[in-house]
């Protein structure tokens, strides 16, 4: 890990967090637990109330009616209000039961509703496009009338300064992404938001990965979030000694040598490109491919890099570690790593846009998502509420767009390489999770001891993943 000199952390605001063990649909399945209790408590109690009929027509209680008429009537009427009556274990056992099933009935409504609110959402932003499409004049008087607004806006309350207008509307991000496969769809061949992103994707040649490995570096690997966030962030910086590599494994192992982990640091894109002209595996065309739900060459080259690390097979933890893009393609290579003989069992996203994602349930992803980052909006949706997916959002308002986006990670004054300026955004959040007392975070941090004990043993593995045919 870096040299930690910093003098402090910039704190954020506004810190929630949703999902994880402490979300909503953990909730759900504590209650689909309690309901299995109380069937079984229903069971017990019916099960005693049958076996209680029996002394009703107990021979020997019968028999005694001969000698003590009154008191066998006496029994049989205080038995039978027992086991039958209004307060009896029938009625008692009849009313669990109805309680159980009332649990359960709960729990998939709250389900029900909160997917029918997604997808009200998504339906509404379609509508919205394809009204605005199909008005006179179409999508571009739609678009030269919006454009004019925002344009008026811009100039009036911001000076001029798009980056600073973008920075504190980046809901405008989710609207408009919304919105276009509805108006797409006003051209006669019905969209939605998947199926454009497939159509996008398809206009990228993905290719093929080529991995070059250099020497391997001493490392302790990381003991924090704040320390996950610190390794995401140097892989992240862009580099001036001549080091190409674009992918880290930091091999995590004890005092004794031993491998505990793997974490995988994934950086962003680097390369802004047309569909006819390929770049890096950091580029556009792994964006879209990823996001699309495709194999793209990024997640090929962490895959022969954890193969080279010596991680397939061995049943050793994953933990995939990715900022903007390399969320997305950490997220979306779940399941592949999965099913190539690599346990993959955490995910860290920072302003990733994972929303639309699929995850293994048995998979621990927590996503940090600062509410001014504009990235994290581009699937236009919310991150699922899920047992197994934490997300933490909050708010840092820079008014920029890189800085609302950067991992935040220290960076020296170039005026005095001896003054480090404080932790900010990512990072800053990073560290205030570490001291709080969240039960969501604390259960996913409190997983990570595979990747956050290691010792002086462990090795920084660096790589660099290319696209075959692409200088």
């Amino acid at each position: 890990m870096p040299e930690d000199m910093t003098v402090g952390i910039a704190p954020v605001s506004g810190i929630e967090v949703s999902g994880g063990a402490g979300g909503f649909r953990a909730k759900g399945e504590d209650l689909v637990a309690m309901s299995a209790l109380a069937g079984e408590v229903a069971d017990d109690m019916i099960k005693t109330a049958v076996a209680g009929h029996k002394f009703l027509a107990e021979p020997h209680v019968l028999a005694s009616a001969l000698l003590n008429p009154s008191g066998v009537v006496k029994f049989e009427a205080a038995m039978a209000l027992a086991l039958d009556g209004p307060n009896g274990l029938t009625a008692t056992s009849a009313a669990i039961s109805l309680r159980g099933d009332a649990l359960r009935a709960t729990k998939l409504a709250y389900e029900a509703a909160d997917e029918l609110a997604a997808r009200g959402l998504d339906a509404s932003r379609w509508m919205a496009g394809l009204a605005v499409a199909s008005a006179p004049g179409g999508v571009v008087a739609a678009g030269l009338a919006a454009g004019t607004a925002i344009a008026a806006d811009v100039y009036a309350n911001y000076d001029g300064d798009w980056n600073k207008w973008l920075a504190d509307h980046p809901g405008m991000v989710d609207t408009l992404i919304g919105m276009s496969p509805g108006m797409l769809s006003s051209l006669g061949v019905p969209v939605d938001l998947a199926t454009t992103l497939d159509l996008l994707a398809a206009t990228y040649a993905d290719g093929t990965a080529v991995v070059t490995s250099f020497d391997p570096l001493p490392d302790t690997g990381p003991h924090s979030l704040r320390d996950i966030m610190l390794g995401l962030d140097e892989r992240n910086r862009p580099r001036d000694d001549g080091d190409q590599s674009n992918i880290d494994v930091r091999v995590i192992k004890d005092a004794s040598g031993k491998v505990t982990g793997y974490v995988v640091d994934i950086p962003g894109t680097k390369d802004w490109n047309a569909p006819w002209d390929p770049k890096s595996a950091n580029d556009t065309g792994v964006n879209v491919d990823a996001m699309a739900g495709n194999r793209t060459v990024l997640q090929q080259g962490i895959e022969k890099a954890l193969h080279e690390a010596g991680a397939q097979g061995t049943g050793v933890p994953v933990m995939l570690v990715g900022h903007s893009q390399g969320g997305i393609v950490a997220a979306q290579s779940t399941n592949g790593l999965i099913s190539g003989g690599y346990n993959v069992t955490h995910v860290v996203t920072a302003g990733s846009p994972v929303g639309r994602i699929d995850i293994p349930d048995n998979v621990q992803m927590l996503s940090l998502e600062n509410k001014g980052d504009i990235v994290p909006h581009l699937d236009a949706t919310d991150n699922p509420n899920t047992a197994n997916r934490t997300t933490v959002t909050f708010e840092n308002q820079t008014g920029n767009v890189g800085n609302n986006h950067s991992i935040g990670g220290y960076r020296y004054d170039e005026n005095d390489p001896n003054k480090p300026r404080v932790d900010q955004n990512y990072v800053a959040v990073a560290k205030q999770l570490d001291e709080g007392s969240d039960p969501s975070v604390r259960r996913f941090m409190d997983s990570t001891g595979a990747f956050t004990r290691g010792s002086d043993e462990s090795q920084l593995l660096r790589y660099r993943v290319a696209r075959e045919g692409v200088k």
